[in-house]
């Protein structure tokens, strides 16, 4: 609470002295200065663990596709054309002229060499689900190449479009995939010209970018990314006219930033909710969430709407599902665990603690959020142990079968379909520590069939077991409030991809 009656004074005295005119800093030098918390240490998209290092990365990389989230539909963009000749088989016409940002020719060789390197195993391509569905590419002409799948996946296209970016094989081979990471070459809009390792990227447009881009040529002529983890800090130099780009603004610092009139809030619903994932199997023979009781009490014992209500704001509601209710097959007729402290406590008597227990929460979410969680808890009897950890380190850990319950939040790389969140948690892969075969088989049929009704119907199947059981704990969703200049045009989008390519100076 300190904090935030620091960050209202600054505020405050900031306005009333008139900071404002610095924020055309940005648009006089045709510089977009942005600022985000998380840190990447590298811009390999297929390594990238931040969404911020992700959003860098789109802007440095093409697809053989794009999402165009204006009208819902997907687009060529390094492919001019492309077909399914089978359930397994997909072909790819290739756009001419492209280059690279060093110069390098683009064509099949680059796609087929991409696809092959980062489908494999010991490449250590961060999120499987976005390449385990390819079995290979292959090349068939100079600008044609196959895509062999190694099942039937329904959103083949939308991981084309997405998280799929082609790389250029020569440039790759000779520098290696370390120096890559810190060195990138891409097709995109903007190119890499200086950077503070995992801290600072400077961005500048791309004149070569191909004509037909459906990202279009980039308006602003340079981006300027900074990692400053302490909020206020964003705050003071937006304010100042040293930022013209934040974003995840708490809703209480949003309503005092708009008080600049030199300051745009925008505020946009996204895929992303939070979570709390329980170990049921991995582990230690002892543990408490073994037990479906307990499950159901931790379940009932967190007032989630109202934590949502004072940490996040703005439409968050809570989700009794393991998925976002905007994504396909998203149902919400499962069972539901109502705020009840006092069911709780019988359900831990029942479980054999009828005094509580002690235990570890690992946490990735905001530590307020996890206080208030850890709180409720406490208030039924489940002493909580708060282990902060990054993203990697959590998810090692978890993987591992080293932490009882996780506190997390998941964006499904900002996709429209439950297939990119419960597939992931529970469809057999390494952050599943349920290994249900039945869940398993009905989320694979879900994920590979092309028919809508025989996905939503196994979805369905799955997302009433999951509740039933209470295998996770979804908290809510998200809005994410931006915070710009106002001399920038700029539309978020759900995906939480800021597409700065697209933005411009007033």
């Amino acid at each position: 609470m300190k904090r935030i009656g620091v960050l209202g004074l600054c505020i405050g005295v900031a306005l009333a002295v008139g900071i404002s005119g610095g924020a055309q800093a940005g648009k006089a030098d045709d510089t977009l200065n942005v600022a985000v918390s998380g840190e990447s240490a590298t811009l390999d998209n297929y390594k990238i663990a931040s969404r911020e290092g992700l959003i860098i990365a789109r802007h440095l990389f093409d697809n053989l596709l794009y999402k165009d989230l204006d009208t819902n539909t997907i687009v060529p963009a390094l492919a001019t054309s492309y077909r399914f000749v089978d359930d397994l088989t997909m072909e790819f016409e290739l756009r001419q002229g492209v280059k690279f940002h060093n110069g390098e020719a683009f064509d099949a060789d680059d796609v087929v060499y991409t696809i092959n390197m980062v489908t494999a195993e010991d490449y250590g391509t961060r999120y499987r689900i976005v390449v385990d569905w390819i079995k290979n590419a292959e090349k068939i002409g100079p600008y044609k190449v196959r895509i062999n799948m190694a099942k039937p996946y329904a959103l083949a296209l939308e991981m084309l479009a997405g998280p799929l970016p082609i790389y250029p094989k020569d440039y790759f081979e000779s520098v290696g995939a370390s120096k890559f990471g810190t060195a990138p070459v891409g097709t995109g809009p903007y190119k890499l010209i200086d950077l503070t390792p995992g801290t600072r990227w400077i961005l500048q447009a791309f004149d070569g970018h191909y004509a037909d881009s459906p990202k279009g040529q980039p308006a602003i002529g340079k981006i300027d990314v900074r990692v400053l983890p302490e909020a206020n800090i964003q705050y003071a130099e937006l304010l100042t006219g040293k930022l013209d780009w934040i974003w995840r603004v708490p809703p209480d610092q949003a309503g005092k930033l708009k008080r600049s009139p030199k300051i745009d809030v925008l505020s946009a619903p996204i895929m992303r909710i939070g979570y709390i994932h329980f170990n049921v199997n991995a582990g230690t023979e002892d543990i408490p969430t073994r037990k479906k009781e307990v499950r159901q009490a931790i379940l009932h014992a967190v007032d989630r709407q109202g934590i949502a209500d004072a940490f996040v704001g703005g439409s968050a509601k809570v989700v009794h599902t393991a998925c976002n209710p905007a994504q396909f097959g998203c149902m919400q007729d499962v069972a539901k665990y109502d705020y009840d402290p006092e069911k709780a406590k019988a359900l831990l008597a029942k479980a054999g603690y009828p005094d509580g227990f002690e235990t570890e929460l690992l946490v990735i979410a905001p530590r307020p959020q996890a206080e208030a969680v850890a709180a409720d808890l406490a208030k039924v009897g489940i002493k909580v142990r708060l282990n902060e950890q990054q993203y990697a380190a959590a998810a090692d850990k978890w993987r591992a079968g080293d932490a009882v319950m996780i506190f997390s939040n998941w964006g499904s790389y900002g996709i429209g379909d439950m297939a990119l969140i419960t597939s992931n948690f529970f469809g057999g892969g390494v952050d599943d520590l349920v290994q249900d075969p039945q869940l398993t088989e009905w989320l694979n049929t879900g994920d590979t069939a092309t028919d809508a009704n025989v996905r939503e119907e196994n979805y369905a199947r799955a997302l009433k077991t999951i509740a039933e059981n209470a295998y996770w704990m979804s908290m809510w969703n998200f809005n994410v409030n931006y915070a710009i200049s106002s001399e920038l045009n700029f539309t978020p989008h759900p995906d939480e991809f800021a597409r700065w390519f697209k933005s411009s100076w007033k």
